[in-house]
């Protein structure tokens, strides 16, 4: 939950930068995509990333590619409950039962720790990159898509976010199987990276 106050300090920062372009005033709705996308998605993923990477070098065992995953999972369950809580204060149901059911921060860090672990499974760097950009961009699109603006711009994009709704319970499912599964396949749970094992005589 810690990783809150990254993202306060990342969006805050983020925030003025967007605002000083004069944006807001000028072109409302291209305003409101780069908020979405830069100021929450980008600086919330980012920070938890960080706070993952740093939960990571703190483990003082050699973690798995399944520990990867559920270690990013709660980094990204602790923050999101966290912005429920402030999210909820004045919303309305729809938006309350909508963030509840999908658990979207769930899914997102169910992408990064699973690429992460794949990275270093696989010997290859730029895969911690790709579940960074997927989950960015899938963060992105889910918060822009709930916005005012987006809403404005035709009654028949409604099933833009209803997609994205569908899609973050499908990965919150995948999320759970994957747990399941990988507990009993060697190469979830065999050490990647971290302290050599020590076998006591």
């Amino acid at each position: 939950m810690l990783t809150v106050f990254w993202v306060i300090l990342f969006s805050g920062v983020s925030y003025i930068l967007l605002r000083l372009t004069g944006l807001h005033e000028t072109a409302p709705l291209l305003y409101q995509c780069l908020y979405d996308y830069i100021v929450l998605a980008l600086m919330e993923e980012l920070a938890k990333y960080l706070s993952f990477r740093k939960l990571l070098k703190k483990t003082t065992y050699p973690y798995s590619w399944l520990d990867c995953v559920s270690f990013m999972t709660i980094v990204s369950i602790g923050f999101s409950l966290l912005e429920c809580i402030e999210y909820a204060i004045g919303a309305n149901a729809l938006v309350i039962l909508i963030r509840g059911i999908c658990l979207p921060h769930a899914g997102f860090g169910f992408i990064e720790g699973y690429y992460h672990g794949r990275a270093l499974a696989e010997n290859k760097p730029r895969l911690k990159w790709t579940g960074i950009l997927i989950s960015w961009l899938l963060h992105g699109l889910y918060d822009f898509s709930l916005s005012e603006e987006f809403g404005k711009l035709n009654d028949n994009l409604v099933f833009i976010p209803l997609i994205l709704v569908i899609v973050d319970v499908i990965l919150v499912i995948r999320l759970i199987r994957f747990a399941k599964k990988a507990r009993n396949e060697e190469k979830y749970t065999v050490p990647l990276r971290g302290v050599p094992v020590t076998v006591d005589d």
